[in-house]
């Protein structure tokens, strides 16, 4: 069943998550975005151009909170009788609670709750729970583990079992549900029982990532940023918490270089850095999931 694998298992993405006929559907994915970092973007246009080549949605559509095209409007851009909006976002919010849905028109300013499916212009629109509080994120953070991992084994890749998997997360006093959703993936692997150490880190709250070596007696780290682009955080911020150089890490950066060399040393540990949870391919799965379940809980 999707969202169950079993202890010890790989990840594996290779059944697609069984959907009705969506021939007249529209999929709108919305992501943050932002006017410093185009990278901010990138993830969502990665899923919106994969599940366009799928052919289930009459269209896929993107639309951003910081750059083009933006959330005000995108309803109306959409074709399709039926429409599916999907959060990019990691955790649930201000962003996904209040700012996107009065953007949409799917509540007034100030209200507290609001309908998931209603009747907007004469179409059905389904509003989705954020992406990244979906179980099978799980599965996502473990395949960017895995396959970090064994694209750069040397010396030699260490077992699972020989690990620790570092999950980091933003952190924020403003929004428990971030830290939530980032501790509630960490306790699912965890279970599994398939890494040394499974541990949920942030870069604003305790425990912090910067502390990460004095949190496992492990010698092998692998540390996945629990972000849903490789905006500067996951590329520059994390990086120097780890204990790179920033002046390193900036030099790279300004080159369009990876800013971090799998694997390296620091602190006594030889550490993987993955990229973001949001690029990782499988995630359109996750996606298609979030979709079956907005129509779903509906009918």
């Amino acid at each position: 069943m999707p969202g169950q694998f079993a202890r010890g298992d790989a990840v594996r993405y290779g059944s697609a998550v069984q959907l009705e006929d969506f021939h007249d559907t529209t999929l709108i994915l919305i992501g943050h975005g932002s006017t410093v970092n185009a990278d901010s973007a990138a993830s969502v246009r990665q899923h919106v151009e994969a599940l366009r080549r799928r052919g289930v949605f009459a269209e896929v559509l993107e639309a951003f909170w910081k750059v083009e095209p933006l959330v005000p409007g995108v309803l109306g851009r959409a074709r399709g009788r039926r429409v599916v909006v999907a959060p990019f976002f990691v955790s649930e919010g201000w962003f996904t609670e209040e700012a996107i849905p009065e953007a949409l028109g799917l509540k007034a300013s100030g209200q507290n709750d609001f309908a998931r499916r209603q009747e907007l212009d004469g179409r059905e629109v389904f509003y989705c729970q954020p992406i990244g509080t979906h179980e099978r994120m799980a599965e996502v953070i473990l395949e960017r583990a895995r396959e970090t991992v064994r694209k750069f084994p040397f010396p030699r890749a260490p077992k699972p079992a020989d690990l620790a998997l570092f999950i980091v997360g933003h952190g924020t006093e403003r929004n428990a549900e971030s830290r939530r959703a980032v501790e509630d993936q960490a306790a699912r692997i965890r279970a599994l029982g398939v890494y040394r150490d499974v541990r949920a880190v942030f870069m604003l709250e305790e425990p912090k990532v910067d502390n990460f070596h004095a949190l496992t007696e492990a010698r092998a780290v692998v540390v996945v940023p629990f972000f849903m682009s490789d905006g500067l955080h996951v590329a520059e911020d994390i990086p120097v918490l780890l204990g790179e150089p920033e002046r390193v890490v900036k030099e790279r950066l300004a080159q369009g270089r990876p800013t971090w060399r799998n694997p390296t040393e620091k602190h006594g540990k030889l550490v993987w850095y993955t990229g973001s949870v949001g690029t990782e391919p499988g995630l359109a799965e996750v996606i298609l999931e979030r979709v079956r379940e907005a129509v779903a809980a509906q009918e």
